[in-house]
């Protein structure tokens, strides 16, 4: 089955390969080792210097601790989705003061809107999905960033789970304070781990809160992280840690970050050429994801059948999501894709509605 679907992903052959790797301490000299290439090689993908910190989660871990651990005031959450709507169920169930702040479908979280929240005086902390999978929008990071810097006491915080490793997001350059990301999606591993960068200023923040928990405790991760020679509180997930190693190098020296953004981008493309040759892309131009496309149902067409066809043809593609079901569809194209799958699937999805090739 070849997945076409927003994670998790279809993982090479090798890379899969290195999850096999015999177990060792997660105590001992290697494990430091390798812990410590793994961060090294995070920080170039993620353009930033500070701290990696690695969570045997899925990525709504490290979002959790980031708004239980970081937030005094209040929580300003922006969103444009079901992923964006997580943030704010997370916050409220963690008795964390919340507002979520919605749009329509395809549209973006807009860098004027934010300054206006922040104007009130009422957050201290700020969450944005950079990638949305639900709607396929992609929010301008940098540029809600630079407004961000004009509130020093707001801890930003962005869920690239869907887009790091697939697109440029500099940390650093963005003024993020926590980074948040997974393995499943464009990074090309099985799920199971995700992952963080984290600033001294977000750790300072969470210093002074209360009941920040136990195992999503982002100050005993990064105290250990610091003091423990990058060891972790709990026991890791080794396999994920030697195919994510593994991978990392394959990403930085085998294909080269700048080629595999590049990739991405004419995946995007592609596929954005020919949603609105027969349909419509739904996110709004400018703001159109690099590495999910999520179309609006403008023929009216049985999305269900479609799906159910393709995947006995072996290619798996994604309904919509939540309250956009059947009122849209979905197509990845993230991690290692091709080109040549992309326009195979698009050919067949062509034969199956009746379109001219």
């Amino acid at each position: 089955m070849k997945l076409f679907i927003p994670g998790p992903v279809d993982v090479a052959e090798d890379v899969l390969q290195k999850m096999a790797t015999p177990m060792i301490s997660h105590r001992g000299k290697d494990v430091t080792k390798l812990q410590k290439s793994i961060s090294e090689k995070l920080q170039k993908v993620f353009f930033t210097q500070n701290t990696i910190l690695l969570s045997t989660s899925s990525g709504s871990g490290l979002m959790e601790a980031a708004v239980r651990c970081c937030t005094s005031k209040g929580a300003a959450v922006f969103s444009v989705g079901a992923f964006g709507d997580r943030w704010g169920k997370m916050a409220k169930s963690n008795g964390v003061p919340v507002d979520v702040f919605k749009v329509e479908p395809g549209i973006p979280t807009l860098p004027e809107n934010v300054d206006k929240v922040l104007a009130t005086g009422k957050y201290d902390l700020v969450t944005v999905t950079h990638n949305e999978t639900s709607t396929g929008v992609m929010n301008p990071v940098r540029e809600i960033g630079d407004v961000i810097k004009k509130y020093p006491d707001v801890i930003y915080c962005v869920d690239t789970v869907s887009s790091m490793g697939g697109i440029k997001i500099g940390v650093d350059e963005c003024g993020i304070d926590i980074c948040v990301t997974s393995t499943q999606k464009c990074l090309g591993l099985p799920p199971g781990l995700s992952i963080c960068s984290i600033s001294e200023k977000a750790v300072e923040r969470a210093k002074t809160i209360k009941n920040r928990g136990l195992y999503f405790d982002l100050v005993e991760l990064y105290t250990f992280v610091k003091e423990k020679d990058f060891q972790y509180p709990s026991t890791p997930s080794l396999p994920h840690m030697f195919a994510l190693d593994y991978q990392l190098t394959k990403i930085l020296e085998i294909e080269g970050l700048e080629n595999r953004f590049k990739r991405h981008e004419q995946l995007a493309i592609r596929v954005r050429e020919w949603a609105d040759t027969y349909f419509k892309v739904l996110a709004k131009e400018g703001y159109q994801s690099l590495t999910v496309t999520t179309i609006e149902n403008t023929r009216g067409i049985d999305v269900g059948t479609l799906v159910k066809s393709l995947e006995a043809d072996g290619f798996l593609i994604g309904n919509g999501y939540g309250d956009l079901k059947d009122k849209t569809f979905r197509i990845a194209h993230m991690a290692e894709r091709t080109i040549d799958e992309i326009d195979d699937l698009l050919t067949r999805i062509n034969k199956k509605l009746g379109f001219k090739l």
